[in-house]
């Protein structure tokens, strides 16, 4: 894919890469001579810099893991033998050395590559990873399904970059080692997730990372006790006695070979050929087997290895390779510079900051997002009142309801699609207690480029059956301020409160809360064609349309609900006391969500037969892909001139005893 200069789609020239010019699967790899592996990394790191810091995507973890990838490539028979890439934003090599090099450019841009792995893009991703701490699950999935099918290969996990703060990767060992089957679990130790790693372990991992000379010196003692003939191996009965117990004091084996596998480590993980050792001796045991491998988040990459936050996790867009910094377009000569409104994160953070110093009982809770959540600026204020628990969501609920028993008001702060996975920690432990535990949903509806594993594409459906919760969302971030505010003093049990990534509008917030009254919407436009309902970011593109229509001589009425759970029911039945037409638009998908809940209650009063009602938001059948936020909104139709659109088709069908249309 070069033209006549010799760039590849006009961002690299493949000539500079001389070796991985070649290698179009890993099979080409695996031709090369072992002395040629060093190259060949310095090759993709130095393709993956060239190309990301011009279209922007994750970066840090994917530079500290190239040695690894290139070792397991040439190590393991790809794809014959399967190799699982936990946390996918890692797999960047992977997918470098796996035939979409050339294709890397598009990344994360709508039709391009996915941010993640992929099935349906490549043979080489055995399994899809969007989330954490889910590759030794999948990979003793596939092991136990290649022994009952009678076959013979080997499966690899590749588990780090903070994801073995989860408790679903130490349930999936456990399990490894009652099966027993053959596996290999490579833990790519960086101390880092996102943020800096909050992980225990990890920094028992540091403090003795000298252990691989404690094991030169087992084998040298191992090998001069078989010259000794019976004495040697009375010796050596008694040595193992001795290893096993000094083992559970000094070295990080303990834990796992404890939950049954065979520890080694921890071995330099930038070292490509003595991982690819490495992996060959394992490839020998039989049994689970754990790998130790240490890495440098952002390895090779100036600016990245001096960031100490994030180690540069994850480029916006064109960056500058010399500072690591995002690279900004000219303004034009006489441009007044306009400021940006601010980020809904960063109003969230700051109003979070201004409401604890009113109230000593509030304190922030994250799952390694303390950056992502604007958490951090809690944590610079009132550093003892932060609880940042690394990738473990499950935990961070739970640990606020316990919190809540003892007065304290807990704050939540998580991403819509990441609060999945404490969906039984939230009925259990928070509404079944009626605990006052505050919910926080960042990147809710449509996160953009980071696709379908991170699109907060079903909150409002999956909290909305909860009982004893309430549900609301922001029509912008004034309301935010407000919403957190009566979160926080809400005090009768869950409340949840979900916004956008992204940019506000600009709209004036006061210096002041002001409490919002539980289960009330408000009417930001009066009209008399057409009534439209909206959740969150949907009110002021609504607001928008009604205006476009207004030229056409339609007009409607639109609302800001406000309040998913519990509705203003009040509102409606004067809603539907006006109007035949009625719409709901919702940044959600629309089975469960905004506009089921308007319907389940307008089919209950006697005026249901009167009232047509359009429920308009997220396909509920089919998932949205990645792509910038803008056009995946525009392509469904919930953009201004989307919803102008589907208010003309829905006002041009006739009218029919109490239907229900879903687009």
């Amino acid at each position: 894919m070069e033209d006549s200069s010799g760039l590849t789609n006009g961002i690299v020239n493949l000539d500079d890469y001389p070796l991985l010019k070649h290698i179009d699967t890993p099979h080409d790899l695996r031709k090369l001579e072992p002395t040629q592996l060093r190259q060949v990394c310095n090759e993709v790191r130095q393709y993956m810099v060239d190309v990301i810091c011009q279209v922007g995507g994750h970066f840090g973890a994917g530079l500290g893991v190239v040695e690894l990838t290139v070792a397991a490539h040439y190590a393991f028979n790809t794809p014959e033998d399967k190799i699982i890439i936990d946390t996918g934003h890692q797999g960047y090599p992977h997918k470098i050395l796996t035939g979409r090099k050339e294709l890397l450019h598009t990344i994360r841009q709508k039709g391009g590559l996915s941010p993640f792995l992929k099935r349906s893009e490549s043979e080489y991703d055995v399994f899809g990873a969007g989330h954490a701490t889910t590759s030794i699950s999948a990979a003793l999935g596939v092991a136990t399904a290649r022994d009952l099918a009678g076959k013979n290969f080997n499966v690899v996990s590749i588990i780090g970059d903070g994801a073995m703060t989860g408790g679903m990767a130490y349930e999936a060992m456990n399990n490894c080692g009652l099966q027993g089957r053959r596996i290999i679990v490579v833990l790519n130790d960086n101390r880092m997730s996102i943020a800096p790693n909050v992980w225990a372990i990890s920094n028992y991992f540091t403090q003795i990372a000298q252990t691989s000379m404690a094991q030169k010196i087992r084998g040298r003692v191992w090998d001069m006790a078989g010259e000794m003939g019976v004495w040697g191996d009375r010796f050596r009965r008694l040595a193992s006695r001795l290893e096993e117990g000094v083992k559970a004091v000094i070295t990080p084996g303990m834990l796992f070979e404890a939950l049954g596998f065979h520890y080694f480590g921890p071995e330099n993980g930038h070292n490509v050929n003595k991982l690819v050792d490495f992996f060959n001796f394992a490839k020998s045991i039989d049994g689970p087997v754990l790998l130790h491998i240490t890495t440098e988040k952002g390895k090779g990459f100036a600016p990245a290895e001096a960031d100490a936050s994030q180690r540069l996790h994850a480029l916006s867009g064109p960056t500058d390779r010399a500072t690591g910094k995002a690279i900004t377009k000219p303004q034009a000569l006489n441009a007044v510079a306009v400021p940006k409104p601010p980020k809904y994160q960063m109003v969230f953070g700051k109003a979070l900051v201004e409401i604890a110093k009113l109230n000593p009982r509030v304190v922030g809770i994250t799952a390694a997002m303390p950056d992502g959540t604007s958490l951090d600026l809690l944590a610079q204020t009132f550093p003892d009142r932060f609880f940042d628990v690394g990738i473990a969501e499950e935990h961070a609920v739970t640990f606020a309801a316990g919190m809540a028993t003892e007065g304290a008001v807990p704050v939540v702060a998580i991403y819509s699609t990441f609060l999945q996975r404490g969906f039984d920690q939230i009925v259990h432990d928070c509404s079944i207690q009626h605990l006052p535990v505050v919910f926080a949903l960042d990147r809710a509806g449509l996160a953009g480029n980071d696709g379908p594993t991170h699109h907060g594409a079903l909150d409002l459906s999956y909290l909305r059956i909860i009982q004893d919760i309430v549900v609301m969302a922001p029509k912008d971030e004034a309301e935010l301020r407000d919403m957190l505010y009566t979160a926080v003093h809400y005090g009768k049990g869950p409340i949840a409160l979900r916004y956008p990534r992204g940019e506000g509008y600009g709209v004036p917030m006061s210096e002041t809360f002001t409490a919002i009254e539980i289960g009330t919407g408000e009417r930001l436009r009066e009209g008399r064609d057409v009534a439209i309902l909206a959740i969150g970011d949907m009110a002021w593109p609504a607001v928008a349309a009604a205006e476009l229509l207004d030229a056409e001589g339609v007009s409607a009425e639109v609302i800001n609900a406000r309040f998913v759970k519990p509705l203003d029911t009040a509102l409606i039945d004067d809603i539907c006391s006006r109007f035949e037409k009625i719409i709901t638009l919702e940044n959600n998908v629309t089975a469960g969500g905004f506009g089921s809940a308007v319907v389940e209650y307008i089919v209950t009063q006697p005026y249901h037969q009167h009232v047509d009602i359009c429920v308009h938001g997220l396909p509920a059948n089919s998932f949205v892909e990645h792509g910038d936020a803008a056009e995946l909104l525009a392509d469904l139709d919930l953009d201004v001139e989307g919803i102008a659109r589907v208010v003309r088709r829905f006002i041009g069908l006739p009218h029919g005893i109490g239907q229900l249309v879903t687009v």
